[in-house]
């Protein structure tokens, strides 16, 4: 918990650093915030790795700031200044990146960041990501606030297409049951909120747990038993490495579902978990590996 002393001494530290005369203008964000943004971000800070990724893909690197302890795409983005972790950045560390911008995720940072950073007078533009056309208006929105409009539109054209193309190649297949497994035991998956749910569905799959309202439900053994999927889906990478098929095999209640005995396990990268571009690369790999012969 900061202290008011604490919060007062980086006010005037904020303060002091900040650019003079800088032009500003509006831009709403994705929580529906009117946010007064730079005319021409200089030092943007991204406080999670879907944030760095679109910015990358915009073409605003070089004015990437700072990163959190977590971004790995593109690779050189690890180069940049860390400023902490998801849920707990260093309000000290983003302030002595002297920040014209700073990005945020609702559904990844807390509320609390946003308005301490607010307190500092580092304005702070919050997306909120829901679903693939979520992402692309996340997209559209980044591109707002960071003064790449155009280069926005045609990403988010680009990643259309690349969509459609897919859709078009898996349309009138069968669309295998497929179960999200994030962790087994208690067992926690994707629901209908979780953005995710919709990149199944485009990529030829359905996601079994596609009714239930939560973004990532806890549910029963037996109720994984009566969905009966075709394939589990596994993410590796990121901090998801903990389950393996031998881990299942060796479990109770798991080792009778039958994609277990078989061994039908899909293995994604963390991409698949990034509410940015690089989801996109994501929904084509997993069709190639739901429909192997439309590709």
């Amino acid at each position: 918990m900061l202290t008011r002393r604490f919060l007062t001494a980086l006010v005037v530290v904020a303060v002091a650093a900040s650019p003079v005369n800088l032009a500003a203008r509006a831009a709403r964000d994705g929580v529906g915030r009117e946010v007064q943004v730079p005319d021409q971000a200089h030092s943007i800070i991204c406080l999670a790795p879907n944030l760095a990724e679109t910015v990358y893909a915009l073409g605003r690197w070089k004015e990437v700031a700072g990163v959190t302890d977590y971004t790995d795409y593109p690779p050189e983005a690890r180069l940049k200044p860390h400023v902490g972790g998801l849920i707990d950045p260093s309000l000290e560390k983003i302030v002595s990146l002297h920040p014209d911008l700073v990005l945020a995720d609702a559904g990844i940072n807390r509320q609390q960041t946003v308005e301490q950073l607010e307190h500092l007078h580092i304005p702070v533009f919050v997306v909120r990501p829901q679903g693939l056309e979520g992402v692309l208006e996340s997209i559209r929105e980044i591109g707002e606030a960071t003064g790449r409009q155009t280069a926005a539109a045609t990403l988010v054209k680009d990643l259309q297409a690349k969509e459609e193309q897919i859709a078009g190649r898996v349309q009138g297949l069968p669309r295998p049951k497929v179960f999200v497994l994030i962790w087994y035991q208690p067992v926690i998956t994707a629901g209908r909120m979780a953005f995710v749910t919709d990149v199944i569905s485009a990529a030829g799959g359905r996601s079994v747990t596609a009714d239930i309202p939560q973004a990532w439900p806890q549910i029963s053994m037996e109720r994984v038993l009566q969905l009966s999927p075709d394939f589990l889906l596994l993410v590796r990478g990121g901090g998801h490495d903990g389950v393996s098929l031998g881990m299942l095999r060796a479990s109770p209640g798991w080792r009778n579902v039958q994609a277990v005995r078989q061994g039908r396990m899909i293995y994604m990268d963390d991409r698949f978990f990034h509410a940015s571009p690089v989801v996109f690369d994501a929904l084509e790999e997993l069709a190639k590996k739901l429909h192997p012969n439309a590709f």
